[in-house]
């Protein structure tokens, strides 16, 4: 929540929480936003359903149908009103081809201002890597790491522009922000 209110998020926003899982940002998520605000996307349904009826203290102030089971970062039946996205902890857990796509896909929501992602990071090249916390990372296996270079490429490669945010994650996991190239 603080690095979306850094951000600038209020409660107008629309959130699409990418790999929301059991909702561990969107139990406080939905009570900030505005109803009907709040989007989940993940690899499993049943994950979400859990968290929303477990972790959320009214499981009706989120919609069902706004959990979407989605392998892909296809975001199939998000709305294009979608203002701000986040993967936290995301593609940590995925090759790093994954995140051009997903950022891609994105594009089609006109009015999002910013997505905001982590990463671990590493040299380019770099085999076993022991992040700051002591978390060792791979370029072949998760826990995943990727160079500073190749963030920033997929990142342009998807029609953003890539802003590496200085504050330090836990596991030494990097926050950054895909901002679109003209803000309206």
């Amino acid at each position: 929540m603080a690095a979306l209110q850094a951000e600038g998020m209020t409660p107008e926003d629309h959130l699409l929480d990418i790999g929301c899982g059991s909702l561990r940002l969107g139990h406080l998520a939905v009570p900030y936003l505005k109803p009907g605000h709040y989007w989940g996307t993940d690899a499993s349904l049943a994950l979400m359903r859990h968290g929303r009826l477990h972790e959320l203290a009214n499981p009706e102030a989120l919609p069902e149908d706004h959990l979407i089971e989605d392998t892909d970062f296809a975001y199939p039946g998000v709305p294009a009103t979608i203002t701000l996205a986040i993967a936290f902890g995301v593609f940590t857990h995925l090759p790093a081809p994954t995140l051009a796509p997903a950022l891609q896909n994105l594009r089609r929501f006109p009015r999002l201002r910013a997505c905001l992602f982590t990463v671990f990071l590493a040299p380019e090249g770099s085999a076993a890597t022991r992040q700051p916390d002591g978390v060792v990372t791979h370029p072949d296996r998760p826990p995943y790491h990727v160079s500073e270079a190749s963030v920033a490429a997929a990142v342009r490669a998807a029609g953003f522009i890539p802003t590496r945010k200085p504050v330090l994650l836990p596991r030494g996991q990097v926050l950054w922000v895909a901002s679109p190239p003209q803000i309206p």
